[in-house]
């Protein structure tokens, strides 16, 4: 970790009032304590968007809107977070988080997963994330480079989930720096999908994937909902298929270069402006009962 992301690091935890606290002590950043107050332990079945139901581990605590999009704010990532469900915390042991979003996309076309080549992904991505940069910058946020995949695209065509990771640094920073890592998740539905995104570092990624998989494990469509519901003659069709989900690669074929980068900004920007190691903060406030 540079010099430069240490600081930003050290800005965020004194704005939030973490700074030389012990870590029993709640930060006075008014979001933290309304996220406290509404905070969901489980176990518990939590309604999502009206299309599914999160079944809750007991050891893992859910932070519901609005106060879940407060929080990401007052994390750094600016924004109204108008499709966020809310944000997964570990009760005890752990150093991640957790946004879960639901889009009504449409559905979403999986045939193209057949077809994709993780090589080229990667290049969108790579792309994608350049051309993001200068948004980045314009918040404060550093400019980001894409190491690679910490986990290639991979599709479970009979229970509709999508994974993959990518691994990323600041811009210029050396070779040895600490590297962060977005764990993706996806849970297609009938008229749309579940993002569950997975903050965590990359050294900590391995020993946290069980964790990651069991979240989105434990999210069901609800019945009507699901994406063997899908009926051809009503319902909405994405225009952009399984592969957008990734790196906006079907936007790109359409030469809608903009909602590529749309696509960067909604599903890259909490991980990658949301500080690498900053969890370690959140889920020590979220551990206490």
């Amino acid at each position: 970790m540079n010099k430069s992301f240490r600081g930003l690091l050290a800005a965020l935890a004194a704005c939030m009032g973490l700074a030389a606290r012990a870590a029993d002590t709640p930060p006075e950043n008014p979001a933290w304590t309304e996220a406290k107050a509404v905070a969901k332990a489980g176990p518990a079945d939590i309604a999502i968007a009206g299309q599914a139901t999160l079944h809750l581990p007991a050891d893992r605590v859910f932070i519901p809107q609005p106060q879940a999009g407060k929080l990401l704010t007052a994390m750094g990532n600016p924004g109204q977070h108008t499709e966020l469900a809310g944000l997964v915390f570990p009760k005890g042991e752990g150093e991640w988080f957790a946004t879960l979003r639901y889009i009504a996309s449409g559905y979403v076309k999986d045939g193209d997963a057949k077809e994709w080549k993780a090589d080229e992904l990667l290049a969108s991505y790579k792309e994608g994330t350049e051309a993001s940069n200068e948004e980045r910058r314009k918040m404060g946020a550093p400019a980001l480079e894409i190491i690679g995949w910490a986990e290639a695209p991979a599709y479970e065509a009979t229970q509709h989930r999508l994974v993959w990771a990518m691994s990323s640094k600041e811009k210029g920073a050396p070779a040895d720096a600490n590297l962060g890592v977005n764990y993706n998740t996806y849970a297609l539905g009938r008229e749309g999908y579940l993002s569950l995104n997975f903050i965590t570092d990359l050294k900590d990624l391995p020993a946290q994937k069980p964790d990651a998989k069991a979240l989105l494990g434990a999210l069901e469509f609800d019945k009507g909902k699901r994406y063997e519901d899908f009926d051809s003659s009503t319902d909405h069709v994405a225009e952009y298929g399984l592969a957008a989900l990734v790196v906006g690669v079907g936007a790109k074929k359409l030469g809608l270069l903009a909602v590529i980068f749309a696509f960067v900004a909604k599903f890259a920007k909490i991980i990658f402006i949301a500080v690498v190691g900053f969890g370690a903060a959140i889920t020590k406030f979220f551990k206490r009962s």
